[in-house]
């Protein structure tokens, strides 16, 4: 048979009542660290207790939630001992013993000193049906990283809208556009994504040892040819983009990516040609021109 009771919070953390709210955190991390579903594979009994963990937290940094949950347990261990205030007379030891439950009698001045008991026998009904399942979408967080955050890997602390925090710990070479899994961490058992954001100020998106770059050309100069100023993470350099460069070329830049343990990633610029928003009427008379020598045949 399983316990319906309320677990002890405080027990779970390996706390005592008297602790202060930066004890309770480190205690929160601790346990939350050991009982990781991701760290426990092969312990079919981690994910619950990691989830134990987490509401135990949630409660007890709360003082209301707190103050809620205690006068709970003070209820329950009363229920759990019906004789706790004194002996009991007989009618409510054979409804404690015996589980029988009596309908209240209220007798006249005349009623009889000794009345005789009706006892109700409890039925056994169907349990009801359990609530229908609704479907939710999972919950995401954007997360920025630095460079150097997104190489080595970093510890961040994330805040739960019921107020759970979860401590991740990101891989190193973490990229751009990464998404990170927490598992059942969130109300109701569902999962949490972190997604990550590594860029620099000059729109440097970092992918591991890699450095991406997204180079808007107008058409004349990647057609012809051209030389220009990319961003790097050390300061700007000149890159000559060849003639008939189309929208998704690469271009690399060899040792301007970041560098980990004697490697050192390079730098890649695509090429995006881009239309201006407004043409001027010479503008528009050279495009058409561009038109028809493409459709002359002679020009094949």
């Amino acid at each position: 048979m399983t316990s319906t009771a309320k677990p002890d919070y405080w027990s779970l953390l390996g706390v005592s009542p008297d602790s202060d709210a930066s004890q309770l955190k480190r205690a929160f991390r601790r346990e939350a660290r050991r009982w990781h579903p991701d760290l426990n594979g092969n312990d079919s009994h981690a994910e619950e207790r990691f989830k134990l963990v987490n509401e135990a937290y949630a409660v007890l940094s709360d003082p209301r939630r707190r103050a809620a949950w205690q006068g709970s347990m003070s209820t329950e261990q009363a229920i759990a001992d019906p004789f706790a205030v004194g002996f009991p007379t007989f009618d409510e030891y054979l409804e404690v013993v015996l589980g029988l439950e009596r309908k209240d009698e209220q007798p006249g001045d005349d009623a009889d000193p000794f009345p005789s008991e009706q006892v109700d026998w409890p039925a056994t009904s169907p349990p009801p049906p359990p609530p229908p399942v609704q479907a939710t979408d999972d919950l995401e967080t954007l997360v920025e990283l630095t460079p150097e955050q997104a190489l080595y890997g970093t510890s961040v602390d994330l805040e739960l809208d019921d107020g759970t925090l979860v401590e991740v710990d990101t891989p190193p070479l973490a990229g751009d556009g990464w998404r990170l899994r927490l598992v059942g961490v969130a109300p109701g058992g569902r999962d949490h994504f972190l997604q990550l954001r590594v860029q620099t100020e000059d729109r440097l998106r970092i992918d591991g040892l890699r450095v991406l770059y997204r180079l808007e050309l107008f058409p004349p100069d990647a057609a012809l040819g051209c030389a220009v100023d990319v961003p790097t993470l050390s300061g700007p350099v000149t890159l000559q983009v060849p003639p008939a460069s189309s929208s998704g070329r690469l271009l690399r830049l060899r040792g301007r990516g970041l560098e980990l343990d004697g490697r050192r990633g390079d730098q890649l610029v695509e090429i995006v040609v881009v239309i201006p928003a407004e043409l001027a009427e010479a503008e528009r008379a050279l495009y058409r021109r561009l038109q028809e020598l493409a459709l002359d045949p002679d020009n094949l």
